[in-house]
């Protein structure tokens, strides 16, 4: 076959494209142009960039985090550096892919991107999360602890499902080695924090100050600390009433954790004096339905019960 400057171009297309599979076998992130010229004419660019495999499959196996930008948008000059700091800074947790919006109008269009800067983060293939314009980095990371699963999320899980099947102490200790691994871990902290509300009350109360400002945990939070005080209630300080002797006994089931008759006895002081110790029986009865959950059968035995009592 002639050789001529088609079969060359033929060639540097094969190996483009070859080299483009090797990166995506290998998992490496690219985004880059090849430029083809011949007696310095440019006749082929190669744009080396496949959103499919680039963002999509990729981030089945690690998030990936998509920077939509331009040349032209000074913002997004500004954001760059910081999203690039972050990404070196959390290496292995996450890739940076950037893409132009100019030279992927498709891209950005199936993404229904109306301005930019625009983040958007991609989990097995679906966009998880995301935020626009150029926020400062201490944002962006609290955005990001937030929104990327932790890599210890499947040992959370499995403790969780100990939790809820009564093997405490096996969930403990899995969930020591995840606070041991990653100490800022929140969902982490907050099954320790339950696990040892009943044992060692006052370090868990200490310990849920770490969840302070964090809205998903404000119900804990609260319980902790209604739970806690009841659990080193002196039953010297509570003044004399009918229902004290039952209120007492309410306390003594929440100690041994027995929350069924803990809400039954707390419900019925509800009944006889509501505002007995400033209203704690109430205050109980939701944190115990706070610890258990709305749907624990305890909680939903004892729910309704517990709103008619009230009124």
């Amino acid at each position: 076959m002639p050789y001529n400057k088609w079969t060359f171009l033929g060639f540097c297309q094969c190996f483009a494209f070859g080299l483009q599979e090797y990166l995506v076998e290998t998992g490496f992130n690219y985004t880059f142009t090849v430029t083809i010229k011949i007696a310095n004419r440019q006749v082929m660019t190669l744009d080396i960039f496949d959103f499919q495999s680039d963002v999509l499959e990729l981030s089945h196996h690690v998030p990936v985090l998509v920077d939509f930008w331009a040349p032209w948008c000074a913002p997004c000059r500004m954001l760059a550096p910081v999203l690039e700091s972050l990404a070196e800074k959390h290496a292995g947790l996450w890739k940076l892919v950037k893409i132009n919006t100019e030279e992927y109008p498709d891209i950005a269009g199936r993404y229904d991107i109306k301005g930019i800067p625009c983040v958007k983060l991609f989990i097995d293939g679906e966009v998880a999360d995301e935020f626009s314009g150029s926020l400062p980095e201490y944002q962006i990371e609290q955005w990001l602890n937030k929104a990327i699963p932790s890599p210890y999320a499947k040992e959370v899980s499995m403790a969780e499902e100990l939790c809820r099947q009564g093997k405490k102490i096996m969930a403990l200790s899995l969930i020591e080695g995840v606070l041991h691994k990653d100490p800022e871990n929140l969902k982490a902290l907050a099954l320790f924090i339950r696990l040892r509300l009943f044992s060692h009350s006052a370090e868990a109360l200490q310990l849920s100050e770490k969840l302070e400002g964090e809205a998903e945990y404000g119900g804990l939070i609260e319980s902790v600390a209604v739970i806690s005080r009841l659990l080193t209630l002196s039953e010297q300080i509570l003044p004399e009433d009918p229902v004290r002797e039952r209120y007492v006994e309410a306390v003594e089931h929440l100690a041994a954790e027995r929350f069924d008759d803990a809400l039954s006895a707390f419900i019925t002081v509800i009944r006889e004096n509501r505002y007995y110790d400033d209203d704690s029986s109430r205050k109980a009865c939701i944190a115990i339905f706070r610890y258990l959950g709305e749907e624990h059968e305890i909680t939903m035995k004892h729910r309704k019960v517990f709103d008619r009592a009230l009124y």
